[in-house]
């Protein structure tokens, strides 16, 4: 069973390592950190808080003289240890150093405060951390915060007061804070800063422990019993006198423990406070306070257990977005990169079979762009009547065509045919730059490769030449389409053509159209002739080109991309050693800091969810 010590500290380790992880833990550390219990010690300048956290601690370490000595929150964690064990302190931006000289941790504290603001009397909302491990105390954890004041002095801002109880506000306004109220027994108590600021945030007092100090310093003849025993002021605990070393004690260096044994005689030996005085004294204090934070962490650990749970849950997550460290060993990696180039793969599947979207651009260069293009050739001009009459004269050369000039025919049609390259390229081209789109989409939304900014370009790399080299075979293969409509004329489509121009029936083509004495072969008319039956030839000829050239791109370029576009690179990959394979996976700094952090996060809520366990059923 857990004891009332091991609760304290697993809260101190849970916010020491929340502190460590610091900026880089993320909103769910600092919310951890919100949910844990704490206890913030508030009061005006020269209320004695120094001198009452020193009595709990049994030792003077912390600066002192007059005005605003505390000028930035000491968070300071006490750690019970075995009796003999010699008594240290920890600063947390000193891990590495431990101090049994407590002369040099108020000497640090001093230097720490002036590294962040200077040898003023400037404030900074920063804290410091310091832990103390001591068998003269008990697990506690307390925040020292800048005292209380009503009047800027020299050498601060005029805004210095509503800093100060601003800065104390963020502490004590959370809901899991106690207040640790200090107020001077030798002043009225209705004047105290520190129960005026804790009536307002917390009107019911239930978090809320009054301090009252200096009472062996109140004038003859007058005592501090009608706010010990809650008749000036009224708190839902009972107020704790404390008897601070005198300056004489301080000047002398007494002994922290002597001076606890004062303080208790003074309590003991007091006509006025002899009843009271098994409550009194900062050894009470301490283990009040002690008692009083178990309890409110104990009721406070279904909250954050759940609170524990739930960022498990979304680290998790985040650990398996951002990937699991990578192994050293080759094969290990070798599986490591072939399963991302997979997941990638998969990914430009999808999006080439409409799984996910961008494939149907390629069906939009086949519908939209190829046929626009065929439509815009110049073929009018290639067929206006000037220009048959050039290549059909210039094909007769000195002997004129007798029947129907062939060779001019078929001049016309090849030099027709040429234009059907621009297009079939075009669409080449076209699918070439959408395979390519597809790619960089397809490797920006394979979220594993992330991780990895060398292997995404080495990836694209291998993707582009690929493409490139099928961009070259549909080329090839497309344009062999075209040549071979210019290789080889569809004779049967001119063996029609008399048959379709014959207007008397007679089904004679040698006598479909006689020439009438006065028809001139070579007139317009003729040429124009020539031209219509051209202009219907490149025209079935555009509807077959129409069909095949997406045919040739598909099964050149986009089948092969389906089946083949990372051959090469696993080829390549296969070949590589050790050393090489890390180089690819060579992650991002960032990302890898990301991971580091969120690894750290992990580790932390899971240690405290496993200490918490052996103790959140105990009573």
């Amino acid at each position: 069973m857990a004891t009332m010590e091991n609760v304290i500290v697993l809260v101190n380790r849970i916010q020491r390592a929340c502190t460590v992880l610091g900026d880089h833990g993320g909103g769910d550390v600092a919310a951890l950190w919100e949910a844990l219990p704490s206890v913030a010690v508030v009061g005006g300048q020269s209320s004695g808080k120094s001198s009452v956290l020193e009595s709990i601690v049994g030792r003077d370490f912390l600066p002192r003289g007059s005005g605003i000595v505390t000028r930035r929150p000491l968070v300071l964690q006490l750690h019970k240890t075995e009796d003999g064990v010699q008594e240290y302190a920890e600063f947390l931006h000193m891990p590495k150093r431990r101090f049994t000289d407590f002369a040099l941790v108020r000497k640090e504290i001093q230097d720490e405060t002036d590294r962040l603001t200077g040898k003023t009397k400037q404030i900074s909302p920063v804290p410091i951390h310091l832990s103390i491990y001591s068998p003269h105390v008990v697990n506690l954890t307390l925040i020292d915060l800048p005292g209380l004041t009503k009047v800027a002095v020299e050498g601060q801002p005029e805004s210095i007061v509503q800093d100060i109880e601003s800065m104390v506000r963020s502490y004590v306004d959370k809901p899991n804070c106690l207040i640790l109220a200090i107020s001077p027994a030798n002043q009225d108590i209705a004047t105290s800063d520190a129960i005026k600021l804790a009536r307002d945030v917390d009107p019911t007092g239930e978090r809320t422990f009054g301090v009252l100090t200096k009472l062996d310093l109140m004038d003859k003849g007058t005592n501090a019993l009608d706010v010990l025993e809650g008749r000036a002021y009224r708190l839902q605990h009972p107020w704790v006198g404390i008897v601070n070393r005198s300056q004489a004690d301080i000047n002398r260096n007494v002994d922290m423990i002597i001076a606890r044994r004062k303080e208790q005689e003074f309590f003991d030996s007091s006509p006025e406070y002899s009843h009271l005085a098994s409550r009194m004294g900062s050894e009470y204090l301490a283990k009040l306070l002690s008692q009083h934070l178990e309890a409110a962490i104990r009721s406070r650990i279904p909250s954050i257990t759940s609170l524990i749970n739930k960022t498990i849950d979304e680290l998790e997550s985040e650990m398996d977005h951002l990937g699991r460290p990578i192994a050293s060993d080759s094969g290990a990696q070798l599986y490591l990169i072939l399963e991302l180039c997979r997941a990638f793969d998969k990914i430009f599947k999808e999006h080439l079979d409409g799984g996910r979207p961008g494939g149907d651009r390629i069906y939009g260069v086949f519908d939209n762009q190829l046929p626009s293009a065929l439509r815009k050739l110049p073929f009018d001009r290639h067929l206006s009547v000037q220009n048959v009459k050039r290549v059909v004269s210039q094909a007769d050369g000195y002997q004129p065509h007798l029947i129907a000039p062939e060779q001019g025919y078929r001049r016309l049609i090849e030099s027709a045919l040429n234009y059907f390259r621009g297009p079939a390229e075009a669409s080449v081209d076209a699918v070439h730059s959408v395979l390519k789109e597809l790619v960089r989409i397809s490797i920006g939304e394979t979220q594993e490769l992330k991780r990895f900014p060398t292997l995404q370009t080495e990836l694209a790399a291998a993707c582009y030449k690929a493409l490139e080299r099928f961009r070259e075979d549909g080329r090839k293969t497309t344009l062999r389409l075209v040549d071979m409509e210019s290789a080889y004329l569809t004779v049967e489509f001119f063996r029609k053509l008399p048959q379709e121009v014959d207007k008397t029936g007679t089904g004679n083509p040698r006598t479909a159209n006689p020439p009438a004495p006065s028809d001139d072969r070579y007139t317009d008319a003729h040429f124009r002739r020539i031209a219509s039956n051209v202009s219907s030839y490149i025209g079935m000829v555009s509807e077959t080109l129409k069909n095949t050239i997406p045919k040739s791109v598909v099964h050149c370029q986009v089948r092969e991309a389906k089946r083949s576009l990372l051959n090469d690179f696993y080829t390549q990959v296969g070949g590589k050693d050790a050393k090489q394979l890390a180089v690819l996976l060579d992650e991002d700094p960032a990302l890898m800091e990301r991971r580091l952090q969120c690894f750290k996060r992990l580790e932390l809520y899971k240690s405290a969810r496993d200490e918490i366990d052996s103790v959140s059923w105990t009573r």
